[in-house]
């Protein structure tokens, strides 16, 4: 399934914040994505009712399986793309994080598979 650029930010950055903090709250999403916390409450509501999280008023954030699944895949491409532009395009740290996240959304699995294979190759050599 197909998901717009802005779903895919917000299950991304719920996945990062998962992973490195343990809980999902409403403001760490805002501070993460620098959006208000109104933005953050409608969205929220919208991936519950496509079942991607879990959210009780006033509660933490749980990405379902599903939910999961999506924000992972964004992730792992938009590392892939990080690294290609910081470590071999040498492009400023704060640049290829920004330029990384614009690109993940428009690049088709067959690149993102063929810039992995190009990494793994690159990083055994």
């Amino acid at each position: 399934m197909s998901y717009t650029k802005s779903v895919e930010d917000y299950l991304e950055a719920m996945y990062v914040l998962e992973k490195t903090r343990g809980v999902i709250r409403v403001k760490d999403i805002a501070d993460f994505l620098s959006v208000k916390l109104p933005s953050v409450t409608e969205i929220i509501t919208k991936l519950q009712i496509e079942g991607l999280v879990e959210h009780a008023p006033y509660g933490d954030i749980k990405l379902t399986e599903k939910g999961a699944a999506v924000g992972t895949k964004v992730w792992e491409r938009h590392k892939a793309l990080y690294t290609f532009l910081k470590d071999y395009l040498k492009v400023d740290d704060k640049d290829a994080f920004k330029e990384a996240c614009l690109i993940e959304h428009v690049v088709s699995e067959d690149t993102i598979k063929k810039l992995n294979e190009f990494l793994e190759k690159i990083n055994r050599s």
